[in-house]
């Protein structure tokens, strides 16, 4: 049996609890985070939140589906058209990339540190940036208009 991606709903506020309770079982699991800088009236702290409320993805073969109920805050499992709900490895890996400001498949003739670049494909499709570092692996735009810079890596020739 091959390993699938499900994706199990937990109670309110208990998925980054629920993912340490997984991987100290020994089973695969991600749940994406954010960093956010909160602001109390007397001090500002970053809090690491979850990107999707209640839910965690876990790796398993389908016949140990039910491994995951040895966690406390696990309440079942998301199902879709009445099957338990799949989502493939190429869009967890992908989640994982954007989550870590990785994009691929991008095609770039040549480009010098100063010189202006719009992005023609995936989420940051249509955005202008301008090159603040180059080398023979990696681009780094910072894109003024969202305030960010990012980092594309080249393809292989």
């Amino acid at each position: 049996m091959e390993k699938k991606w499900f994706v199990v709903f937990t109670r309110p506020q208990q998925e980054l609890k629920v993912a340490t309770q997984l991987s100290a079982l020994g089973i695969t699991n991600y749940c994406p985070t954010i960093t956010l800088i909160k602001q109390y009236s007397d001090r500002k702290k970053k809090v690491t939140k979850p990107l999707l409320s209640s839910y965690v993805m876990v790796e398993l073969e389908e016949k140990e589906r039910n491994k995951v109920f040895a966690c406390n805050g696990i309440v079942r499992y998301l199902f879709f058209l009445g099957k338990p709900a799949v989502v493939p490895a190429n869009q967890i890996n992908l989640m994982q990339d954007h989550l870590n400001g990785v994009y691929n498949d991008f095609k770039v003739t040549t480009l010098g540190v100063g010189d202006s670049h719009t992005i023609t494909q995936g989420p940051f499709s249509g955005v202008s940036g301008r090159v603040i570092e180059t080398d023979n692996i990696k681009v780094k735009l910072e894109l003024a208009s969202l305030g960010m810079r990012i980092t594309l890596k080249k393809q292989a020739a």
